[in-house]
């Protein structure tokens, strides 16, 4: 009984921290949100919009009414580019924009998630820290509690301190090796 309580007990702690961590990104990303200038916002709508099937239904639907228009198969309505270069010209002047709004968009999810990257780095450097130190005082204690045994290579390896800029030096040696 105590062991379905400590369980519930340890769910409902978790569910707490779950919801608490949940909140923090929600803040985070509306506060990213909030700091968005008038352009970025500007270029995540049009972005988001042109991803759309609705954006490509869109353009079906113009395309092939300026193709019926200018082949002269629509009675009473005159033809207004012949040679279809109107059309040409709209749609790479269109694809210039767009690119571009993409590109804004793109810049800063990229800057967002260098952002994040960052704060995972230092959650996972603290987090490094944190278990070395627990894997030390677990030893402490087992040697002084008189259990034999205890440190295998393993723990041996543990409780060896990671210095990040060594790991950071290999990382960038190995991409660098990379064709």
């Amino acid at each position: 009984m105590d062991e379905r309580r400590l369980t519930h007990t340890s769910q409902q702690d978790m569910a707490a921290v779950l919801r608490r961590n949940i909140e923090a990104m929600r803040s985070e990303r509306e506060r990213e949100e909030a700091e968005a200038t008038w352009g970025e916002r500007l270029a995540g709508c049009i972005t988001a919009f042109t991803g759309s099937l609705t954006f490509v239904y869109l353009h079906v639907a113009l395309v092939a009414v300026w193709v019926v228009v200018n082949l002269g198969l629509v009675p009473g309505v005159p033809r207004f580019d012949r040679t279809f270069v109107i059309l040409a010209t709209v749609a790479s002047v269109e694809a210039i924009f767009l690119s571009t709004f993409v590109l804004i968009s793109q810049n800063r999810i990229a800057a967002l998630a260098d952002k994040r990257a960052a704060l995972d780095l230092q959650i996972n450097l603290l987090a490094e820290y944190e278990i070395t130190q627990l894997a030390k005082l677990v030893g402490a204690i087992a040697e002084t509690v008189g259990v034999e045994g205890v440190p295998p290579p393993e723990l041996e390896e543990i409780t060896r301190e990671v210095a990040p800029e060594a790991v950071l030096k290999e990382l960038d040696e190995e991409l660098k090796d990379r064709p």
